[in-house]
């Protein structure tokens, strides 16, 4: 007699619907705590849902998850960005096997998908003290939207943080502590918490737009209109994105993103002589290591480290 749970095993489907792989991935994303990653997941599943069901009906095990990635590769993609992929993937099986729609087994076997080796690490990218400079006075002190787009940039550059952060910031977050501004309970990757300092020229910007703008409560960051109206919708993080590509385009600064200047923050923060330590506290990473890749490394030839210690060199006599 058949085991009563090889049987159940045995009956659960290794092809996928597509209600079935929506219900997954639904599941995964309700999981995560991060925006930021809840969109990068989705984004990835869905990518691979579209292929999946592009193909003829394909059984959702290892040997359909190494093609999919050879699929990813023949795409030209970055190491790390299959790596996120395939990760995406995996927490869509597991989804999939806690449903009853895929086997333990089958599961397993997609978990242990290796991913594709990481050659090198990508370049950031990084602004001077001089660009960002002329970033933030690229902002338009003219009209609403530019004062908003002014304070901020000011926020991502001068407090490193994330574009969700800045869509969620409400004004009761901004206190006085130890007589300066900050932002207290900051939630952020991971849900960890932090206080973050609120440099005065940021603080400066911040206010030209709650002055102009009037607002006195709830989000920082309101839409504005067509007319040049505020209104009462918070900002989202495509807001956020189009305020910093408008300024980089007044500025002159090509392929600038929201992150690089998170980016450039701990760098400059570097730069003038920042603890590593408080560089991670200001960002909100786990580890040292984190903070690290965030800085980068910039080998400094006029102040090279090997000149720091001199050995005598006895004079030729011969």
């Amino acid at each position: 007699m058949v085991p009563q749970k090889q049987t159940e095993s045995a009956i659960r489907p290794a092809k996928l619907s597509i209600p079935e792989l929506e219900q997954s991935k639904a599941a995964v994303l309700n999981a995560l705590a991060s925006v930021h990653s809840r969109r990068s997941y989705a984004f990835a599943i869905d990518r691979f849902i579209g292929w999946y069901c592009s193909e003829p009906r394909l059984t959702f095990n290892r040997a359909v998850v190494v093609r999919y990635r050879s699929h990813l590769e023949g795409l030209s993609l970055s190491s790390s960005t299959i790596n996120s992929h395939l990760s995406a993937i995996r927490r869509l099986a597991d989804e999939s096997a806690e449903s009853g729609w895929l086997t333990p087994e089958l599961a397993i076997g997609i978990r242990r998908v290796q991913g594709v080796k990481q050659l090198g690490r990508k370049i950031g990218n990084w602004l001077s003290r001089s660009e960002a400079q002329n970033l933030v006075n690229a902002a338009s002190k003219t009209d609403l939207r530019g004062w908003r787009d002014g304070a901020i940039v000011g926020l991502l550059l001068g407090c490193g943080l994330r574009r969700s952060e800045v869509v969620g910031l409400t004004l009761e977050q901004l206190q006085m502590r130890e007589g300066r501004w900050v932002i207290v309970d900051l939630i952020g990757k991971g849900r960890r918490l932090r206080t973050v300092p609120v440099p005065s020229w940021s603080k400066q910007l911040l206010d030209a737009w709650l002055s102009h703008s009037g607002v006195s409560e709830g989000r920082v960051f309101r839409r504005v209109s067509k007319a040049g109206k505020r209104q009462e919708f918070g900002v989202t993080a495509n807001v956020v994105w189009y305020a910093v590509k408008r300024c980089a385009r007044q500025a002159g600064i090509p392929n600038l993103a929201p992150h690089d200047l998170r980016r450039t923050c701990a760098r400059l923060c570097h730069d003038c002589s920042g603890e590593l330590e408080q560089i991670r506290f200001l960002l909100g990473h786990a580890s040292v290591q984190t903070t690290e890749r965030y800085i980068g490394s910039k080998q400094k030839l006029q102040d090279a480290v090997n000149d720091s210690f001199e050995i005598s060199v006895a004079s030729d006599t011969a």
